[in-house]
């Protein structure tokens, strides 16, 4: 990811992207102490997995993951 923590460009596409079954993991704890965010030790959240269908191939996916060191969330972006 850039410094503002998103992908630069798409991580699928063309024929690698199709419709199907997918799994992002994201290595939040490593990221927040990146950003200089103290964090326990285990920290509360570390690797977040977010598992999502693709039913059109063709459509525009965003996966936008609002984090904090103690929760998340996450939705389909446009």
């Amino acid at each position: 990811t850039n410094a503002d923590g998103r992908a630069d460009g798409p991580i699928l596409e063309g024929a690698d992207f199709a419709a199907g079954q997918y799994e992002l993991r994201f290595h939040a704890g490593a990221y927040l102490r990146a950003i200089g965010t103290k964090l326990p030790e285990p920290a509360f959240l570390d690797v977040i997995p977010i598992r999502f269908g693709i039913a059109d191939a063709s459509a525009h996916y965003h996966v936008p993951l609002l984090l904090s060191p103690y929760g998340y969330s996450t939705y389909r972006g446009s």
